[in-house]
């Protein structure tokens, strides 16, 4: 079957050809069983509900991107190793969207008497939860409004009423830019878009690397490198704004900067921000509601057979490539502006909870490279907020196994050079549970509390010391192991071999 990634649908029909989507026709409750669902599938196959409780025309998909590997292959990438490579150059050439005057998005329009609850499968994550929760609609602000460019990114919503929501936005980022400029300046249009193409899924996850990806820059037009071809766009129908034409569903609408909506009912009741449960975050920890700038809508655009929503969980490997692949290509073109050619390569494990921090992969070419490798470190610590581990590392560590970081961590960092606080005392974003509790007795806003900083790690060898760091090498390609035995014993012997220890004998070191 050919590959097709211009629409949501289109791809999950090309999983199923090559056998990589799980479907069920039994009625799933989008009420905890489709993120239970999900959680058990982690870092599985893609996930297909046909049959939705309470919406007998919708289904809900999701665990597209929970596998590197497939996401990579999906954009003619075979090495998911090498997909930071593909994007960074998408980064640097963005093909700008294309504007279409009718997109399938805009088959079934709803202006009049509707109730978003009625329409659209959202689905809730926990039982702390204080209800389903839209966390999967990705904001789209184009034009005027973005400073002539694009931008697409994720903002957690509860509906409160039929046709209005809370409307989170993380300090400093796109939109947070923009509600800043046009605060009480009037109606700032967006459009929410749910069930989008794969690139746009990725770029909307792109978050927080400001320097790379600036205001005004062409963030749809990223996404359309990254597929290959234009994004096509639609304009909205009540509001001077655009949508994604091959979206699934679309909520038009506006931010409303002089009004705030409590983001649950017991907080508003309370009247306490960052107390109560809600919504789990993407650094692992049950999320906290707040008040936010209110989100009005003015339409519901869908397709009409049998829409798709996207109900990711966060803090899973769905989540993680989202929000980890562009930025993976964000922080290597970082260092590749700051230095050409000393960074090699860039990764973001799971345990760095995607936005939490980088690792780095230099080759030092000569002695006056020494330094500029923490150059880099320090600047992405500084301009990714949230950030909080930074570690760097030389070409002879294979940045995708943790255990040989640790490894170069113990064996090359020197505790009172090599480890350095950056950004202490600045502005950043904080989901550390000490740092939020150290607020006291004023409200848990993220914007009160004080940023501790993040930690860098240079984990290299000096260079004029390199002689001296090289790793020890056991000359495996000496032997052939048939000639020893068979392959049944090769086999059994190797059973016992934990990764770590089947990734140096592969090596010989």
């Amino acid at each position: 079957m050919k590959k097709d990634v211009s629409s949501l649908r289109s791809t999950l029909e090309y999983l199923d050809a090559i056998g990589e989507l799980v479907t069920t026709d039994v009625e799933v409750d989008p009420h905890l069983e489709v993120a239970a669902i999900q959680k058990h599938f982690d870092g599985g196959a893609a996930l297909l509900f046909n049959e939705v409780k309470g919406y007998p025309n919708a289904r809900i998909c999701n665990n597209i991107f929970a596998s590197g590997e497939r996401v990579s292959r999906l954009f003619g990438v075979e090495d998911p190793k090498k997909f930071k490579f593909r994007a960074a150059e998408a980064l640097r050439n963005p093909i700008p969207p294309v504007e279409v005057k009718d997109g399938v998005c805009q088959e079934v329009v709803l202006t009049k008497n509707f109730d978003v609850w009625d329409v659209v499968p959202m689905i809730s994550h926990a039982e702390t939860d204080p209800g389903r929760t839209l966390g999967a609609g990705t904001t789209v602000v184009r034009g005027p409004y973005f400073w002539g460019g694009s931008h697409i990114g994720y903002n957690r919503m509860n509906f409160r009423g039929p046709d209005f929501s809370s409307f989170q936005i993380s300090p400093g980022s796109h939109m947070d830019q923009v509600a800043t400029h046009w605060f009480r300046k009037g109606p700032i249009p967006v459009t929410i878009n749910i069930g989008i193409p794969p690139a746009c899924t990725a770029m909307a996850g792109a978050g927080f690397t400001y320097v790379i990806l600036p205001r005004g820059c062409d963030e749809l037009g990223v996404a359309g490198a990254l597929q290959g071809y234009p994004v096509e766009v639609v304009k909205a129908r009540t509001q001077d704004a655009w949508s994604i034409a091959n979206a699934e569903y679309v909520i038009e609408g506006y931010l409303d900067t002089t009004q705030k909506v409590w983001e649950s009912p017991i907080a508003e009741k309370e009247d306490e921000q960052g107390v109560h449960p809600f919504h789990p975050e993407w650094s692992g920890y049950m999320g906290k509601a707040y008040r936010t700038y209110k989100f009005q809508a003015t339409a519901i655009t869908h397709r009409a057979d049998r829409p798709l929503y996207y109900g990711l969980i966060v803090h899973g490997m769905d989540e993680h490539f989202i929000d980890g692949l562009m930025r993976e290509a964000c922080f290597l073109e970082l260092a590749e502006r700051i230095v050409p050619g000393l960074c090699i390569d860039t990764h973001i494990p799971m345990g760095m909870t995607d936005w939490g921090g980088v690792i780095f992969q230099v080759r030092k070419r000569r002695a006056r490279d020494e330094g500029l490798h923490r150059n880099i470190l320090t600047a992405a610590l500084s301009i990714s907020l949230g950030a909080r581990l930074g570690i760097v590392v030389d070409e002879d560590v294979d940045i995708y196994n943790i255990e040989d970081i640790l490894w170069a961590m113990t064996t090359r960092v020197n505790p009172k050079e090599d480890i350095m606080t950056i950004a202490e005392g600045g502005f950043g974003q904080t989901f550390q549970p000490a740092e939020r509790a150290s607020a006291g007795e004023r409200q848990w806003t993220q914007a009160n509390i004080r940023f501790a900083g993040a930690m860098g790690i240079d984990a290299t060898r000096p260079f004029i010391y390199k002689d001296a760091f090289e790793r020890a090498r056991y000359n495996v390609e000496v032997v052939d192991l048939a000639k020893f035995y068979s392959p049944d014993q090769i086999r059994r012997a190797k059973e016992g071999q934990r990764d770590y220890a089947k990734f140096l004998a592969d090596r010989g070191i």
